[in-house]
């Protein structure tokens, strides 16, 4: 009976020995240089913010992946609120007029991603009602409209979701909260037949084309990294708005822990995960933009003594680490981010030095992970 106590108080005092020693090595100074660092890359490189984006095409530049990058740096601010930072995202939202891609009467979330930043810019300092009166114009034709299918894919939750949630904070209007619900649950548990998510393991396919029967050519299921990242983020994203006690409150909870210890089990033993997070044979390797929304989440649920200090600090802090090291360079500029896609093959390659085809969205993740890690004690 000694041995078995003495095995046991070993076991507990060597887990919490663990998380202590990952404490010690948040160095809250450290990481705030890294997040200026990163930001300050994409600032210089991408001084005129009111430029389009060239890839394959010209693409105006209130885009859902600068509207991620401007979350970021939302974040950043507020953590550092450095004057040029709310200037740089006040001169881009003012150059589109408070507007979005295809206007009021987009249904597209990647069009109206960028009114999160929008709201966030009002609620700083609510100069002016067109600050808001586009997205709230927009948002409100979803909620007076019975469509409840428009996120067939599941990075559009993280688009459009917490726009809704951020609109039902600042009007306190349940409308907004109770069409975010339709909309959400539709696509988890509807959408392609069987809906989006799968609740045996936490995790949720892309779109219908990832739906059973596809397969990885492990055969296993086809959860893509990034996709995920964004459902893990949304729900983040609406947990920090709507009230405590919202009547779904509990449902988006309950998915964001199923989510994280799904998302444990997965982490590679270098802190990163895969593009494919069943499958790292399928274009395996370091990925920097599914990890740190995966972090995003991750801190943000310690820090709201959601998910268990003890259980979750050394898987975060792991792919903090391994970010820093080993895909930020000493310029700032962010490796290993798979380009836009939605799926494993898609954006290749993945590499150090490689860099995607948007550059803006994955420096976004990379702000709101370490904003979060930042607020860690």
């Amino acid at each position: 009976m000694r041995k078995i106590t003495f095995i046991f108080l070993l076991s507990v005092t060597s887990g919490w020995l663990s998380v202590l020693k990952a404490q010690e090595n948040i160095v809250r100074s450290e990481v705030l240089k890294t997040l200026v660092s990163v930001n300050d890359y994409f600032m210089s490189k991408y001084s005129d913010c009111t430029l389009p984006s060239k890839t394959d095409r010209v693409r105006p530049s209130n885009i859902w992946t600068r509207g991620v990058y401007y979350e970021g740096l939302m974040a950043l601010y507020s953590i550092y609120p450095q004057e040029r930072y709310y200037n740089y995202a006040y001169e881009w939202a003012s150059f589109h007029k408070w507007g979005m891609r295809n206007g009021t009467t987009t249904r597209n979330a990647d069009d109206q991603c960028c009114g999160q930043t929008y709201i966030d810019l009002y609620n700083i300092c609510p100069s002016s009602p067109k600050m808001i009166k586009n997205i709230k114009v927009c948002m409100d034709m979803l909620v007076n409209t019975p469509q409840v299918n428009d996120w067939t894919w599941i990075d559009a939750i993280q688009m459009g979701m917490p726009v809704f949630a951020k609109l039902g904070k600042l009007t306190s209007d349940q409308k907004y909260f109770d069409k975010m619900w339709n909309m959400y649950i539709y696509s988890r548990n509807t959408h392609g037949g069987n809906g989006l998510f799968n609740p045996k393991e936490g995790l949720w396919w892309r779109d219908q084309d990832f739906d059973p029967p596809y397969k990885e050519p492990n055969g296993k299921n086809c959860y893509w990294s990034r996709g995920n990242g964004w459902v893990y983020a949304a729900l983040v994203r609406v947990l920090n708005e709507i009230p405590q006690d919202e009547k779904h409150r509990s449902d988006y909870l309950n998915d964001f822990k199923s989510m994280s210890k799904a998302l444990k089990a997965c982490q590679r033993t270098d802190g990163f995960w895969n593009v494919s997070l069943h499958d790292s044979g399928n274009f395996g390797g370091k990925e920097s933009s599914g990890t740190t929304l995966f972090v995003y989440g991750m801190a943000w649920g310690i820090r709201n003594n959601i998910l268990d200090r003890k259980e979750y600090l050394p898987v975060l802090l792991k792919a903090w680490q391994a970010l820093v090291k080993d895909a930020v360079h000493p310029s700032g500029f962010l490796g290993y981010v798979q380009g836009t896609g939605k799926e494993p093959k898609d954006g290749q390659p993945v590499s150090y030095t490689n860099i995607p085809d948007f550059e803006d969205y994955g420096i976004g993740c990379f702000l709101l992970a370490g904003s979060e890690v930042y607020k860690l004690k």
